[in-house]
């Protein structure tokens, strides 16, 4: 008995329809929910606004996809450990804030000797950080190596708020 083309290519199609099914249940599934907001209130101290800042991290801000702490060897973007007291002496003229900051708001501004450029403008979509949240960071980064000294009071250069008001440095 000859079976007709049509009939080989039907089970054929079955059969691999039914293979890629079965080896895609095999597959863990994950639901990927967006980041919970954080809610930051006015009258955080730094040493708060920090633990908040390592939320932001961990969370919204995605920092931790490419930078490190304390790992050393071939990595993509800088290693953080330490950065609270180096941000002061990188670039003459900045304090900590305004070097932490300026790195935030403008990624390419200050590139570490042997990094390519590449990470996003955080206070852009798609990661969209509030000049709060970069509050927050910035006090994060702060007490890798130093004491935070940023409030929620604290003008970021590049900050909307601080250039609406035409201020800058910090506070």
């Amino acid at each position: 008995m000859k079976v007709p083309v049509s009939l080989k290519i039907a089970v054929l199609a079955v059969a691999t329809t039914g293979f890629y099914t079965y080896v895609g249940q095999l597959v863990p599934q994950k639901e990927v929910h967006p980041p919970a907001e954080v809610v930051i209130a006015k009258d955080l101290k730094p040493e708060d606004l920090r633990k908040v800042g390592l939320e932001v991290m961990n969370g919204k801000g995605l920092c931790f996809t490419c930078h490190t702490v304390g790992k050393k060897g071939a990595l993509r973007f800088p290693d953080l450990e330490g950065i609270g007291a180096r941000a002061a002496s990188r670039i003459p003229g900045l304090s900590d804030v305004d070097y932490l900051a300026q790195s935030l708001y403008d990624p390419d501004k200050f590139i570490v000797e042997g990094f390519s450029p590449g990470m996003p403008q955080i206070s852009k979509p798609p990661i969209g950080l509030t000049d709060d949240e970069i509050r927050a960071v910035v006090a994060y980064l702060q007490s890798l190596g130093g004491t935070p000294t940023v409030t929620s009071e604290t003008q970021l250069p590049g900050a909307a708020s601080a250039e609406a008001s035409g201020a800058g440095g910090a506070s």
